[in-house]
């Protein structure tokens, strides 16, 4: 056998080892430098679903409250509806409180009849805009909502559970 050399050791066998090795690093530096775009590419994918997401919810939370909000309005009516029924009653043994009472009952149909009209978002910011008006009113109507709620709370604990009385025997 003379100066042949076979196998891995030949020089030819030698350049295929380096073509190839080339070829692999070349792709896997290829992969690598487009990691980055692949990354931020389905992260905007994934930004652009969830905003979505987030929007159709949000759509229909604000619609199924628009029509908790019309269900409201139409309560409200219902109710100036009754408190009509009362100064009709009125009109023959109280005619001057029968007034007043009709007075209210169109106050509260004009309620009804503004918030049939409304959006949540609008209703929010009327609630927005006035408590900027009014901070004092707000906060007063709040502490005494919150002391009604107290005194309620404080009265229904008490009663909820007689204290136990000691006889002063020992049954043992």
């Amino acid at each position: 056998m003379s100066d042949q050399h076979f196998g891995k050791n030949s020089p030819a066998a030698s350049a295929r080892k380096n073509t190839k090795s080339d070829k692999l690093r070349g792709a896997a530096s290829q992969a690598f430098s487009q990691a980055p775009d692949m990354t931020w590419d389905a992260g905007e994918k994934t930004k652009r679903a969830a905003g979505h997401t987030a929007s159709t919810v949000t759509d229909n939370v604000k619609e199924l409250l628009d029509r908790q909000l019309a269900a409201g309005a139409t309560m409200v009516g219902q109710f100036a509806s009754s408190i009509r029924l009362a100064a009709d009653d009125l009109d023959r043994k109280a005619p001057m409180l029968r007034r007043l009472v009709r007075g209210f009952a169109n106050s509260v149909d004009g309620y009804a009849d503004g918030l049939q009209e409304k959006t949540v978002e609008q209703l929010a910011r009327s609630a927005s805009d006035f408590t900027q008006r009014q901070p004092a009113l707000v906060f007063g109507l709040a502490a005494l909502a919150g002391f009604l709620a107290l005194r309620t709370l404080k009265n229904t604990g008490s009663s909820a559970a007689p204290p136990i009385q000691d006889t002063g025997r020992d049954n043992g």
